[in-house]
């Protein structure tokens, strides 16, 4: 199975998205040697927390996801990826809209967006109709197979040193949103996980946080993996 990767990098914290649309999203593939039958396909949909801002590729939740479910002899390509920093729902919508995949079908996909949409005190009532738009996108990637199909939900970035001190107004909203995307989540059927508790972990240890102050760190997003390896993993042997 012949391995795609898209890795489209913003150099901005959350501020990203306010950048005009480009060109569409280019593919490359970086894995050519993995042709097993039995590799499964990976599409990671997302923001910042996705590319893995500010850590290397490699400690990515993606990137590390793969390699923890090759361990277990699950085998899976390289990830293909459309996230950018600072993207909101609505520019991974339009992202995805201008790439060049739309026919391609993944054997699974996992879903994280809407930290700035909060963060640019997007409606919620937008991120509700938007979220729901590109979750049952992330369904038709996934080959209509709502099982294959895996939402984190936002972490709270409000107790990290970029937030200063913002937590008591950051972590409501952010509970908020995230009330939105697991309500839709479960009435779609597709798998939920809720990661916000660990992010808010970061509050009292600080080498879960990366070196920018802001995002997750490669031990942190091992801490998700340790979760939603067990998650896909089960998924995927069924």
């Amino acid at each position: 199975m012949k391995t795609l990767q898209i890795i489209l990098i913003a150099l901005t914290a959350f501020s990203g998205c306010t950048k005009k649309p480009g060109a569409a999203p280019s593919i490359t593939n970086n894995n050519t040697n993995m042709t097993a039958t039995d590799t499964l396909s990976y599409l990671a949909l997302g923001d910042s927390y996705t590319i893995g801002e500010a850590v290397s590729p490699d400690e990515s939740y993606p990137y590390q996801l793969a390699g923890a479910l090759n361990s277990s002899s699950v085998h899976v390509a390289a990830p293909a990826i459309i996230a950018t920093t600072g993207w909101t729902t609505d520019n991974l919508i339009a992202a995805i809209s201008r790439s060049d995949i739309h026919a391609k079908k993944y054997d699974f996909v996992t879903l994280l967006i809407g930290v700035n949409d909060q963060y640019q005190h997007l409606s919620q009532d937008n991120y509700r109709t938007k979220f729901a738009e590109v979750l049952n996108t992330a369904i038709t990637f996934a080959n209509a197979d709502t099982s294959r199909v895996f939402v984190l939900s936002i972490p709270d970035w409000g107790v990290t040193p970029f937030a200063a001190g913002q937590d008591n107004v950051i972590g409501p909203q952010i509970d908020e949103f995230n009330a939105i995307n697991e309500s839709l989540s479960k009435k779609a059927g597709v798998n939920y996980l809720n990661i916000t508790h660990i992010s808010r972990m970061a509050a009292s240890d600080p080498s879960l946080i990366a070196p920018d102050g802001l995002h997750p760190s490669g031990k942190m997003y091992a801490l998700w993996v340790d979760s939603l390896k067990v998650m896909v993993e089960a998924r995927l042997k069924k």
